[in-house]
This record gives structure tokens, C-alpha cells and sequence, in this order.
């Protein structure tokens, strides 16, 4: 669990199902059932506190439902969050208690649907919160809310799911003396200091053996952020070394999720991100980014650090929220994490030995047998200001790349366009950003949430050329293309809703020249043929073929470009055409 944690996740049912495990835990776990039949049961002595944990969350639910009817949004946001965080600094264990586990996973589900609607009514509690209830033809006790919901963003799964899962063997358990003698050596050269229980070497031995693969992906996908994050955090007063906590939270994926909906790479909860400046609306979510989001780490970590002394509970706290150390605090007598183990959650004490133990191995890599493992490079881009709600597939055709790498970019964008009614700062692929900006300048503003086409024009080439085989008009092509000297060739702006000429068909019937059923064949060109000599060698029409592959007529083409050519058109000169097998 974690207050530092919290998207709106459930939209995934990948994610949910993985929810309904049990927790595994380090030491033996509370019998779920008694002996006797007349002692009760561990969750059953449980019960009064679940209940009123739910009333508590429930009050807060049903104000966040009354601002919203009022169309008092913020108001409402707060008031959900509330809700969420009764829950998670409850103290308990969200996920080895059923009844609490099943009503956190609708209130979350709930408040998710009411943020980012997506025609689906919102599910009834049972013994919980009462929300909204749909008669069976449809008609909802309250007005549905606005549809201001996404459905671009993908998220991917966190390694915080399968933190309280992992359970050493006896193997990683057995420290040996000179390992201890080894990581006090390299524990003296970090830039922060904490105690070096018997646990952290365990998992040591954990990511060495059968937890290897995950230290070699985080240390491998490091190097897209450490530099970066090294420096925020230098700023803010954070020691450089702890910025590995990013591996345990998100393994370095910006748009990762965990069980409690936490999202980004350091897993904010919206109450939490708010609280530090993170923005999240249904068109931007600042938790899924990079810089402000690394800077709010930083800031929500020098706090905890300045609340508690040590890195050790502001570690802890980032986890499970300050309220369950607080608490945990107050009943060892002591503020000092190992005192403190028995009373946290089973998460968290996996979580800050896991966190040092990929501190000490990330320290010296050759040292634990990491020796070959290559850090990507790190994440470079340009930076465009681009207008309000600017289409990402448009500024993939005009950057010459795909809308995957755009959105991978700006992760925190939860649509395929920039925010409505303000300018937005766009990371774009590197040396790209003064191309974006000429391009952009050549398309009217109210034009910029469509999708236009980029092309090349031949030397030469004239505009009536290109016009033919884009399917767009002269006038269109030589308004939003106005000052381009075509006698050099370029790149031209092409508006969308063009008629293009496109008559070929997806089926082809193995080893056919022809398409069954399809009015194309396929010639694969040689290097440096051009369309005019391919149509001349089928008798085909030189414009009508142009207009087919959206390729001036002159330009020389690589080799093993395939060539849509009329299938009346035939030569005996003519090369085999290409047998395509889907």
C-alpha cells in the first residue's frame, strides 16, 4: 500500500484480477479461521474497526457526491481523495482483510468512473457507500456525469504488486561475514547513512539469484532517467542515491499502476500528487510525466525526512503514508524503521530492505556479478510550445515518426491531443523541433486537432503533381504550403480529406500474381528505378500509378520497394510481381 499512490487504474481488469491474491507474507500469517468454533476469527475480531474504516470512507464519498451535484468539482476531487486515504492510513492491511479489500476496489472503481466516465454506471456497495443506482431501463437516480473521460492512455503493472508477494528461501537468508564486511564497504561510500540488517543482504542474495532479471531491466532502464533525477534531486536537498527508489516503485516506467491505483514513476495517489503540484485532469495526468514529477518525489521526500530523521522511515512513509508510521512509531517506543518492522504492513517491510539492497547492488554492479548490463541512453528530446488541443497524430506526421513514440514521450497526456484552452509545452524526438515549428506555422490553428499528411515533392515537381496523387486541391495544397520553392523539392503540408485513389484490397490468394478479387498487382522496384519507368514497362498510366503509392513520378526508389501497379496492366518484360502472404 501506499499514500504516495493512486491513479484510477480499473479500467484494467488484467490488474484487478491479479488484486484477488492474497498477500504472501515473510513471517506465518494469523489463522483465517479458528479452531474453535467459538473463538473468532482474526478478521471477524477485525470487523468493528473495518466497519467504522468504511463509515469513515463512506461520509467522505457521499460529500464528494453531493459536490459533484453541485458542480463543485474541486470540492468533490477532495472529498474523494479523503475517502481514498481513510482506507489506506487506516493502519490495516488492505489486502489480507476481504471485506476491506472489496470495498476499497469499488470505491476507487467508482471514483474513477465518476472522473473519467465512460457510459458505464457505476456499481451499488453493499454495506458501503450508496452510489449511484440504475433502474433496469437505464434511467439513473442522478445525471450522469459529463464525458470527459479518456481512453488512449495504456498503463502497465507495477512491481509494487508483487512486492508484499516475495518471500526469501533459506538460501537468500544465510549471510555469510564477509558478505557484511562487503556491504559496510560499499555502504560507506553512499551519500546517506542506515543501519545494515541481515534482511538487505537477503535480498541482495534475492536479486542475484532468482530476482536477476529484474535488477538487470531497472539497470538497464535507468539510464533514460538517473542523470536527470540525480540532479533534481541534488537540488532539493535529496541524497543522489536514493533516487533508486524509482526501481522498486516503477521499474523506471512512467505510465506503471499498482494494485491501489498508483501511478507514474514514483506511484502518487492524487491527493498526495496534488499536494505537490501535480495536475490531473481528463486531459493531463502530471504523476504519469518526467521532470515535475521527479521534482515532486524529491520534495514529498525531504519532507518525510525532515518529519522523521532518517531516510530509513521516509523511505518507509513514502510507502504506507506517514499516518501508518506514526502509528507503528507510537507503539515501539522509538523512531527507527527496524523497530518498527512488526508493525507496518507486509509491503513495507518488504520495501526498504528491497529499496537498499538495489542501492548497495546499483553502487557497484561488477561487485554482485552485474557486469554486462548496458544502460539505455537517456531520454532526449526537444521541447515545442504547440497550440491548444493540437492533435499527437498530427505531430507525428509533421516530426516523421509514429504516434506510439509521441505518446511514449508525453506520457502524462491522457488523450491523443494537448489540453483544450491553453498552450502545451510537447516533447517531440530530438533535432525535430524546428521542423515541427515551420511545419506547424504552414497549418491554420482551427486545423490543428485533424489529422494532415506530410509528403515529399521531387525537384521540380510541380504543385498540380503532388495534388494528383494526394487527392487534394491546388488551391488546398498552395494555401497551406504558401512560399515553398518547389523548384528544390520539400516537404509539403497535406490537408486532411483528400480523395486519394486507393483500389487495392487486403485479401490475396497465395501464389497468385494477382490479388483475388483486387484490381492491383505488386511490383517490388530496383534501386533507383522511378514510378514513370515502372508504369512505362506495364503500359500503365504514369499518374494514375503515382497516385496509387503517393510518389512523385521521377523520384529514384530504394530497392525492395513494393509498387501498387493497375492488374489490367501487363508486360511480358515486367519482373515477377511479389507473392504477399498475410
Amino acid at each position: 500500500m501506499k499514500t504516495t499512490s493512486f491513479p484510477r487504474l480499473f479500467a484494467n481488469a488484467a490488474l484487478l484480477a491479479a488484486l484477488a491474491a492474497p498477500a504472501v507474507s515473510l513471517r506465518a500469517q494469523a489463522p483465517t479461521q479458528s479452531y474453535l468454533r467459538n473463538t473468532p476469527s482474526e478478521i471477524e475480531r477485525e470487523d468493528p474497526r473495518v466497519q467504522s474504516i468504511i463509515a469513515r470512507a463512506d461520509e467522505h464519498f457521499k460529500l464528494g457526491e453531493l459536490n459533484l451535484k453541485d458542480n463543485k468539482r474541486q470540492a468533490a476531487r477532495e472529498e474523494f481523495d479523503k475517502a481514498v486515504d481513510t482506507v489506506l492510513e487506516s493502519g490495516m492491511d488492505v489486502r489480507s482483510n476481504p471485506r476491506l479489500q472489496h470495498y476499497y476496489l469499488v470505491l476507487v472503481e467508482n471514483i474513477y468512473r465518476y472522473e473519467v466516465p465512460q457510459g458505464v454506471p457505476a456499481r451499488q456497495q453493499q454495506n458501503g457507500a450508496s452510489f449511484v443506482e440504475v433502474a433496469q431501463n437505464g434511467n439513473s437516480q442522478l445525471p450522469d456525469p459529463p464525458q470527459v473521460g479518456f481512453t488512449e492512455q495504456k498503463f502497465e503493472p507495477s512491481p509494487l504488486d508483487e512486492l508484499s508477494k516475495i518471500e526469501l528461501n533459506d538460501t537468500e537468508k544465510n549471510v555469510s561475514d564477509q558478505q557484511v564486511a562487503d556491504a559496510e564497504l560499499i555502504k560507506n561510500t553512499l551519500d546517506f547513512p542506515f543501519k545494515l540488517n541481515p534482511l538487505v543482504l537477503g535480498y541482495v542474495n534475492y536479486y542475484q539469484g532468482r530476482g536477476r532479471a529484474t535488477m538487470e531491466t531497472g539497470l538497464r532502464r535507468s539510464g533514460q532517467f538517473m542523470s536527470k533525477t540525480r540532479e533534481i534531486f541534488r537540488s532539493v536537498g535529496v541524497p543522489e542515491d536514493i533516487a533508486w527508489l524509482g526501481q522498486v516503485e516503477s521499474a523506471w516506467r512512467p505510465t506503471a499502476r499498482s494494485w491501489a491505483a498508483a501511478s507514474g514513476l514514483w506511484q502518487f495517489i492524487p491527493s498526495t500528487g496534488s499536494r505537490f503540484g501535480l495536475r490531473q485532469t481528463a486531459y493531463i495526468d502530471e504523476r504519469n510525466g518526467y521532470e515535475k514529477a521527479t521534482v515532486a518525489s524529491a520534495h514529498y521526500l525531504k519532507w518525510l525526512h525532515d518529519r522523521y530523521g532518517n531516510w530509513e522511515l521516509a523511505m518507509a512513509a513514502y510507502n504506507t503514508g506517514e499516518g501508518n508510521v506514526d502509528r507503528a512509531i507510537a507503539r515501539a517506543g522509538v523512531s527507527d524503521f527496524w523497530a518498527i518492522y512488526p508493525y507496518i504492513a507486509q509491503e513495507t517491510r518488504n520495501y526498504v530492505p528491497n529499496i537498499l539492497a538495489v542501492i548497495l547492488i546499483a553502487k557497484d554492479p561488477r561487485k554482485y556479478g552485474f557486469n554486462n548490463v548496458e544502460r539505455m541512453s537517456p531520454l532526449a528530446y526537444d521541447t515545442v510550445s504547440v497550440p491548444s488541443a493540437t492533435s499527437l497524430s498530427l505531430i507525428a506526421q509533421l516530426t516523421d515518426t509514429s504516434l506510439d513514440y509521441i505518446r511514449s514521450l508525453n506520457p502524462e497526456l491522457r488523450r491523443d491531443s494537448t489540453p483544450p484552452g491553453e498552450a502545451y509545452v510537447l516533447r517531440v524526438p530530438p533535432k525535430r523541433g524546428r521542423q515541427l515549428v515551420a511545419l506547424l506555422k504552414r497549418i491554420p490553428v482551427d486545423r490543428r486537432n485533424q489529422l494532415a499528411r506530410v509528403v515529399r515533392a521531387a525537384p521540380g515537381e510541380s504543385f498540380e503533381s503532388v495534388a494528383a496523387r494526394t487527392g487534394a486541391s491546388v488551391a488546398q495544397l498552395q494555401q497551406w504550403n504558401a512560399g515553398v520553392d518547389l523548384s528544390k523539392g520539400g516537404v509539403l503540408v497535406v490537408p486532411p480529406g483528400g480523395n486519394l485513389v486507393r483500389t487495392a484490397k487486403t485479401y490475396e490468394r497465395p501464389g497468385s500474381d494477382t490479388a483475388a478479387g483486387s484490381s492491383l498487382q505488386i511490383y517490388t522496384a530496383r534501386g533507383g528505378e522511378t514510378v514513370a519507368q515502372i508504369a512505362a514497362r506495364y503500359n500503365a498510366s504514369v499518374e494514375e500509378v503515382a497516385k496509387l503509392n503517393e510518389v512523385a513520378a521521377d523520384v529514384p526508389l530504394p530497392r525492395g520497394r513494393q509498387i501498387r501497379v493497375p492488374a489490367q496492366a501487363k508486360t511480358t518484360n515486367a519482373p515477377a510481381a511479389t507473392d504477399r502472404r498475410r
